[in-house]
């Protein structure tokens, strides 16, 4: 009896110690799960359940002064796939590359990624996000491909003003223009949430609405200075002048002399936005800003404006031009290499005289000289809202000889942008203010209320209203009747100066033989100026000279322009439109086809040659001649020889070089 009750209580033991051992089993297992495994079992049910998304609001919009869209925004589908769940990754590469544009192979590389998540197509298009839809639902791809909202950028007017406003990377981060200067601004929000999902990864009950209602609050609205109907003028003139001349580039800036806002800015070659990465990325670059030059005779307006101001010269003031003129060693002669005798200053600014410029750079020294330039905002950049900005090159006072001052009298020896062009003559069109130039005029919230808002800013002063007056007197000759009279308008009153420039070879070391950049800048109406237009047309084939190529280009812009903003003419006769040949100083009026003479008397010498008379010969005729003498010839302009850089009957050794001009 007490074996059997002895035999009941040490199983009763047993059970308890059985017992208390399973509970310690699951109290250990439960231990284990709740702080070793916890956080590891937590996520692998989140996310059964939901995941973890990046919803990104839309960028930020850019507009035009008047409201036009130039770049918007909109939400679209970016297709995914997980790796782990493709099944067969040849088949499913085969049938989904045709849809997307990529190749197959392309796509095995995407699934070859590994892990569980790889970028098959970011921001695609409409009808390939339907037509990979309905693949998914027809082959059941639903376990490993999916789709993820993200924000497109989109250029409704492709190449327009492309250059100003730049481009988006995949990862919505502004890479050149104005999307790169105001990325901070108008940049889209991204927050991480996690949203409920089904099997398929589509957000199911409340995580619709949240996705569907996100918008985000920060991003913000540009709004340019740029007028696109002036914008797409320009450009379609840039196009004309790109077909006629042939240059390497060409860039135009038109700018607002009472705000400084620019108007316009384009350069060519250019892109389309929407598909930047077609384009060699030197079409990207937006000249206007980043591209430096020797402005040549364009730079005369400010060296004729520090004259006045300092009084080293006046209108009336008596120059005496034999041609040419050698300062330190260095021969500097006009740009036909002929004398225009007794002038006046006036007659020196109209008629581009090099050798009149370097007497007054002599006159104003190099202190002067480079005080001046600096004054009209030469030598920095001018901090306009835009990336990649050169300041120029200008140089130390001390450093300059005599030289240095002629030729950075005549616009050469120094380098400028074409903005820093275009603010300077800024400054001469509204009475001698230097204005600091803009191009972005406001940013706006998402609401439509003002962020910021960009005020006229005054830089300095560099001349007096007085001295400036004189100035733009001067300037409205170039037009009337020098050489900037491609650029008149009948019935209105323009300014301006042109500009005929030798192109530095890019080490620096000298400037490169036949190559030239043409430019004009100037402004209109003269009594009420409205509007700054520079040209600047680099490296053309066949005619260079600014007041033959430049000119006309910004003729037809004022003449346009006049007509889009309403400015009625003053009246009916031609300004600076008189008979071409009228207007050419004696020594520039081509002379009449006649034979080649050789009139000089005696012996010549072995070695040497005497340089023949190319007046009024054709430049394939004039080669000839020079060949046919022993001489090695260069051309400048076109049509008929007008004049050249060794006058008739001289001896010379056989081999050298002659430059012969040449006007139409």
């Amino acid at each position: 009896m007490r074996s059997a009750r002895s035999r009941v209580q040490n199983n009763i033991r047993w059970l308890v110690v059985i017992l208390w051992g399973f509970l310690g089993i699951v109290a250990l297992r439960y231990a284990w799960i709740q702080l070793v495994q916890g956080d590891e079992l937590a996520e692998r049910m989140r996310l059964q359940v939901g995941e973890d998304y990046s919803l990104q609001s839309p960028r930020g919009a850019i507009i035009d002064r008047n409201g036009r869209e130039l770049a918007v925004s909109t939400m679209t589908k970016s297709l995914f796939v997980d790796p782990n769940h493709v099944e067969n990754a040849e088949t499913l590469a085969a049938e989904l590359a045709p849809l997307i544009g990529k190749t197959e192979q392309e796509v095995l590389d995407d699934i070859a990624v590994g892990g569980g998540f790889s970028w098959i197509k970011r921001r695609m298009e409409h009808s390939e996000y339907e037509a990979v839809r309905q693949l998914i639902r027809e082959k059941s791809y639903g376990n490993c491909l999916g789709f993820r909202d993200e924000a497109k950028r989109y250029y409704p007017n492709d190449v327009l003003a492309a250059n100003v406003l730049g481009f988006v990377g995949t990862d919505d981060k502004g890479l050149d223009g104005i999307e790169q200067a105001m990325d901070k601004y108008i940049k889209g929000e991204v927050t991480d949430t996690f949203l409920y999902t089904d099997r398929n990864s589509r957000p199911i009950l409340e995580s619709i609405f949240a996705k569907r209602r996100y918008q985000g609050d920060q991003c913000k609205t540009i709004e340019l200075t740029i007028d696109s109907h002036i914008q797409f003028i320009v450009e379609q003139e840039l196009d004309k002048a790109m077909a006629s001349t042939s240059p390497a580039a060409i860039t135009c800036i038109v700018m607002d002399p009472n705000t400084a806002e620019v108007l316009a800015m384009a350069s060519r070659p250019s892109y389309n936005p929407n598909k930047f990465l077609d384009y060699p990325s030197e079409s990207w670059r937006n000249r206007a800003v980043s591209f430096i030059y020797e402005p040549g005779s364009t730079f005369k307006a400010i060296v004729a404006g520090a004259a006045l101001q300092e009084k080293v010269v006046s209108p009336n003031q008596v120059f005496v031009d034999p041609g040419y003129v050698m300062v330190s060693g260095r021969r500097i002669q006009n740009w036909n290499g002929e004398s225009f005798g007794t002038v006046t200053f006036t007659d020196v600014v109209k008629n581009s005289l090099n050798t009149g410029f370097a007497q007054v750079g002599l006159r104003l020294g190099g202190e002067k000289l480079m005080e001046y330039a600096r004054l009209f905002g030469f030598g920095e950049p001018t901090g306009i809202e835009l990336p990649g900005e050169e300041p120029g090159i200008l140089f130390d006072p001390k450093d300059m000889g005599d030289s240095d001052m002629a030729t950075t009298a005549i616009g050469q020896s120094i380098a400028v942008t074409p903005l820093q062009l275009a603010t300077a003559m800024s400054a001469v069109a509204n009475g001698g203010v230097l204005l600091k130039p803009h191009i972005v005029k406001s940013i706006r919230n998402v609401d439509g209320s003002v962020y910021m808002e960009t005020e006229r800013e005054e830089v300095r002063h560099p001349i007096e209203p007085v001295t400036d007056k004189m100035l733009i007197g001067l300037l409205e000759e170039v037009v009337a009747s020098g050489g900037g009279a491609k650029a008149a308008v009948k019935g209105y009153r323009v300014a301006g100066k042109t500009g005929t420039a030798q192109k530095i070879r890019e080490d620096g070391t000298g400037y490169m033989d036949g190559r030239y950049i043409a430019s004009f800048c100037g402004f209109a109406p003269v009594e009420s100026p409205r509007m700054v237009v520079l040209v600047m047309i680099d490296d053309p084939l066949g005619i260079f000279y600014g007041g033959q190529i430049a000119a006309p280009v910004a003729g037809n812009i004022f003449s346009q322009l006049f007509r889009y903003m309403h400015i009625e003419p003053q009246g009916d006769e031609l300004l600076g439109l008189e008979d071409e040949e009228e207007q050419k100083p004696p020594s520039m009026q081509p002379k009449p086809r006649q034979q080649p003479k050789q009139v000089y008397q005696g012996n010549v010498p072995n070695g040497k040659v005497v340089v023949p008379d190319f007046a009024g010969m054709s430049i394939r005729e004039a080669v000839k001649l020079a060949t046919d003498n022993g001489l090695k010839m260069e051309s400048e302009g076109s049509g008929f020889a007008a004049g050249q850089s060794i006058e008739a009957n001289t001896l010379v050794d056989s081999g050298t070089n002659i430059t012969v001009y040449f006007t139409p």
